[in-house]
């Protein structure tokens, strides 16, 4: 049998590892998702395509009702496309079982919605710590993980707070710090300062941006504010069924 040196098998991983880094990290082509209504078929996506590097923060734009929220629910394995591919994470989504699916979500996505969604009930600290304790860690670990990112976020003297305790910006920034705390290589955020003020939800979108920057994520936030989709990577507007730069001519749909 044919014996692999250490330096090449060495080699061999650099490059598939190389390769990988390379890859898109969110790859959708010919999206398609319907809808059956009393009125017929609703046709919301249309041949949609997107490719997302790693590393980029883009924006996603466009009329309520487009889609945009359907869309970042589709990336995330949340919600099933009617046709077409969506590879995440060299991962084709769309064949995960329930079970898979909510195993790569705990992985490898962190998602901030308009809402902050924490448990009324608990502290601020224990609900950093659920994704951690719902993947099988140790309290201990999971709480001290849990002040780590507190602390990243500049609340680690709110741990103790419910919710209920805490202001609209300081309930976000819980928030992301829960999405994060399983270190996932993908943000997905749905309008996260569309409840703030506009001086909270600039502090909250410079706190995103320097954790995409020094965690090295890769995210996808929709929003309907111009200045903040201004300060991404790319802005993409959702019209048509089709995404498009922000600035461009609607796609046609034929």
């Amino acid at each position: 049998m044919t014996q692999t040196s250490p330096a090449a098998a060495s080699q061999a991983f650099r490059s598939t590892r190389e390769t990988e880094l390379r890859a898109p990290i969110i790859e959708v082509n010919h999206l398609e998702k319907t809808y059956k209504t009393p009125r017929g078929i609703l046709n919301l996506f249309s041949g949609l395509d997107l490719t997302v590097n790693r590393g980029e923060m883009v924006a996603i734009v466009g009329q309520s009702g487009a889609g945009k929220s359907t869309l970042l629910h589709i990336l995330g394995a949340l919600d099933t496309p009617s046709a077409g591919t969506v590879y995440c994470a060299s991962i084709n989504v769309a064949k995960l079982s329930p079970r898979e699916a909510a195993a790569f979500r705990n992985r490898e996505i962190g998602y901030v919605w308009q809402f902050h969604y924490l448990l009324p009930e608990f502290t601020a600290l224990e609900n950093v710590a659920m994704p951690l304790l719902a993947r099988g860690a140790q309290k201990r670990e999971a709480l001290q993980l849990a002040a780590n990112w507190l602390k990243e976020v500049d609340l680690e003297d709110r741990g103790g707070h419910r919710p209920g305790e805490l202001s609209g910006g300081e309930q976000q920034r819980v928030a992301l710090a829960r999405a994060l705390v399983n270190n996932p290589r993908l943000l997905l955020a749905d309008e996260p300062t569309g409840d703030l003020d506009q001086t909270t939800a600039g502090r909250v979108f410079d706190l995103v941006e320097r954790l995409h920057a020094s965690h090295g994520l890769t995210s996808i936030l929709v929003t309907h504010n111009l200045d903040l989709a201004a300060r991404c990577t790319r802005a993409l507007k959702l019209e048509g069924g089709r995404l498009v730069p922000l600035g461009a001519a609607p796609p046609n749909s034929n």
